[in-house]
């Protein structure tokens, strides 16, 4: 049985999504051997952090499926202005750039055609991920804040979890007074 791998754990992927505290949307991915434990820890954590777990699709709508590369900007072997035009023909979203780093936004269909053409150009990826963005985000209060941050340890702290996006705004104020 060894030798043949029927031993072997079953991984399967699988989403789970729920809103935590101030109705802030939170959006897990896993990969687990074990659906009913994984689900289980999962809504044992919201329900600590004063949260529930919803039915999947049900927060579909708040995010966006992004293909996102980070590279360093020294590896740009032409006019940024140039690179840029290149990939809009390939699918480009958005390109953020600052001194040191480029990314590089795309909707998921075009990740492996984006992911082509920059090893095309012998662009070095430092990173390549693919990532849910929401398309709004919500503030919340300091304590309302303590809590999602308080779910979202919990939620990656699970072995079982691989990421956890959610559209928490943390503002200034709430920021400092967090920090005291």
């Amino acid at each position: 049985k060894k030798a043949s791998g029927s031993d072997a754990a079953n991984y399967v992927e699988m989403s789970l999504e729920g809103y935590a505290a101030n109705g802030i949307a939170v959006f897990i991915d896993c990969t687990t051997d074990n659906n009913n434990r994984t689900v289980a820890n999962v809504r044992s954590y919201f329900s600590k952090c004063k949260g529930s777990l919803g039915t999947n699709g049900s927060l579909e709508f708040i995010f966006d499926k992004k293909g996102v590369f980070t590279i360093n900007r020294s590896q740009i072997n032409m006019n940024l202005e140039e690179f840029e035009m290149g990939l809009i023909d390939i699918g480009l979203d958005e390109l953020e750039t600052d001194v040191e780093a480029v990314t590089i936004y795309c909707d998921f269909p075009n990740f492996c055609n984006m992911q082509k053409y920059l090893e095309k150009l012998n662009v070095s990826i430092e990173r390549s991920e693919i990532q849910r963005i929401p398309n709004n985000t919500k503030a919340v209060s300091s304590e309302d804040a303590k809590l999602v941050l308080k779910l979202l340890d919990k939620l990656e702290g699970d072995d079982d979890v691989q990421q956890v996006f959610h559209n928490m705004e943390l503002t200034k104020e709430v920021l400092n007074t967090m920090e005291t």
